[in-house]
């Protein structure tokens, strides 16, 4: 199998050319939809041979399906990664060997986390993520925050892994999450469901997921943030990753998902607050 690979990238200079370089005989033809990147992301990826486009960020879905939907791609197959994620060599050899008109029409990947310089085999490991699909047969969720792709037909996990390196600052890291944490808000509140993955107990990987969260949503604010941090730190064995390992399950665990329950709170008590306008 070749596919063709699609990256989105935002002045990910310190991140693109690991990614790239990880790709290796992999394919001929990268694609890096750019939004405006201002750090040298963009001659990197020229250098590696990739294909470059421009298109404005409105949010991930949106620009992951606007690259399925406008690219002139060469193979019938996809495979769709952020700019600091990498392959690892036993699961681009594994791609390599599969047969270029296999019985699926997607393979789940699953994906490690390095953070600070440590990958975590047990905070948030690992988690499985639809990435590779047949052309016409895969698309992104249309959501602001922790979208997924999901492939219509037959599906298959792969054994290989990615690895997402996550170099940014702790400041950058944060700063990010509190802008996230406005867009989780945002689509609790929308209670949307079309264009959505199905919460289902006998699905894939990640509609399995998505049922196991209904009882995270359904559980008490403020206290259903520490519930999670305490199943992933100590019933999971995140502790086992060390000092980092602490670090990111106190920020991305019990931090952003107390922050969220704050902002839903903030929202909720300043309804009650505002005085009804006169007719």
């Amino acid at each position: 199998m070749k596919p063709t690979v699609i990256i989105l990238t935002y002045n990910s200079s310190g991140s693109i050319s690991n990614t790239l370089a990880s790709i290796g005989p992999l394919t001929d033809d990268i694609h890096v939809v750019d939004s405006g990147s201002t750090d040298g992301t963009l001659d990197i990826a020229s250098q590696f041979g990739a294909k470059i486009c421009h298109h404005n960020f409105l949010n991930y879905g949106d620009q992951r399906n606007w690259a399925i939907e406008n690219l002139s791609i060469k193979y019938q197959w996809q495979l769709h990664l952020d700019a600091d994620e990498q392959l690892t060599a036993a699961l681009r050899d594994e791609i390599l060997n599969l047969s270029e008109d296999p019985s699926e029409d997607g393979f789940f990947i699953q994906r490690y986390l390095r953070f600070m310089n440590r990958t975590l085999k047990h905070n948030l490991a690992p988690t499985w993520h639809m990435r590779l699909f047949r052309s016409g047969r895969g698309r992104c969720e249309d959501r602001e925050y922790d979208q997924h792709f999901y492939c219509l037909g037959a599906t298959a996990q792969l054994g290989g892994s990615m690895i997402d390196d996550i170099r940014m600052s702790l400041s950058e890291w944060t700063s990010r999450h509190n802008r996230w944490s406005d867009a989780e808000v945002r689509e609790i509140q929308a209670r949307i469901s079309v264009g959505r993955i199905e919460s289902k107990l006998t699905g894939d990987v990640v509609q399995r997921r998505r049922y196991l969260r209904g009882f995270y949503d359904q559980s008490p604010m403020f206290l259903r943030a520490f519930g999670l941090f305490i199943y992933r730190y100590i019933i999971r064995f995140g502790f086992l990753d060390g000092k980092e390992g602490l670090i990111f399950c106190v920020l991305q665990t019990l931090w952003f998902r107390f922050l969220v329950d704050a902002k839903l709170f903030e929202i909720e008590t300043q309804s009650i607050a505002s005085p009804t306008q006169p007719k």
